[in-house]
């Protein structure tokens, strides 16, 4: 007499979980291991911070004069700061070891698929960005800083320049090596802070201002000095980031070598 199969609970199902739950899982270890890295935690939200109090105390102890209060000056620029650190050069450098490791290699062989790994990524981004406005957001407003309430146009900001810088930040670490990564990401990001008028207005810089102006640095800068002075989008900026990150974009996906 051969036995009564019933009905169980335990029955195995095979396959991989929902694509939003696989990318928000990607997402939650991309942002936990960029915070667990000391280099990128520096470049996240140390750097910006002592750029923030430096540039504003600094300002007024040598009394260097803006067409605004130094803290609303500076505020806007370090966010744009803080978005570039972590779009273009955190995870130009990331994305560089992980193809060098072959990490980007094994997770191909998972059931993410390669857009999830891609949403993944800027996932983990938006997070660490969302810590990073927090944070500089709360030194700023413990300095004086008086925003615009409309907040709106900032987001819509971010967001742009984000893409902008991801998929620049993509390109370079899909054509160079992982220690040419490390070393064109880290001299891009201070040859734009010091000179890419993202910290300070595209008028401080004189005539070279015109060109900052076409540069995703400048464009982020002064996007955001407008968005958080006026509450309205400086369209001409947002159409600089949104070429840069089409461009950016394209170069990536014909040129990014995945191992």
């Amino acid at each position: 007499m051969s036995p009564v199969s019933t009905p169980t609970s335990f029955a195995p199902r095979p396959g991989g979980a929902p694509l939003a739950r696989q990318v928000l899982a990607q997402a939650s270890m991309e942002a936990r291991l960029m915070l667990r890295n000391g280099e990128q935690l520096l470049l996240a939200v140390v750097i910006p911070v002592i750029v923030l109090i430096g540039g504003v105390e600094g300002s007024r102890h040598l009394g260097i004069s803006f067409s605004r209060r130094p803290v609303d000056v500076f505020a806007p620029g370090v966010l744009a700061l803080a978005v570039m650190s972590t779009a273009f050069t955190s995870l130009a450098i990331a994305t560089g070891f992980e193809r060098r490791y072959g990490v980007i290699k094994r997770l191909g062989s998972s059931p993410l698929p390669r857009s999830g790994l891609l949403l993944g990524k800027v996932g983990a981004l938006l997070l660490v960005e969302v810590l990073q406005v927090l944070v500089i957001s709360a030194v700023a407003l413990a300095l004086g800083w008086d925003p615009h309430p409309a907040v709106l146009p900032a987001i819509v900001t971010m967001v742009l320049g984000t893409a902008a810088f991801a998929s620049l930040g993509l390109f370079v670490a899909g054509v160079l090596r992982a220690e040419a990564t490390l070393a064109a990401a880290n001299l891009v990001y201070l040859l734009l802070m010091a000179g890419g008028a993202v910290v300070l207005p595209s008028t401080a810089y004189g005539a070279f201002g015109h060109v900052a102006t076409l540069l995703p640095s400048g464009a982020l800068g002064d996007a955001l000095r407008h968005a958080f002075w006026s509450g309205d989008m400086q369209w001409s900026s947002m159409l600089v980031l949104a070429v840069w990150a089409l461009v950016g974009a394209t170069m990536t996906a014909r040129t990014f070598r995945w191992e």
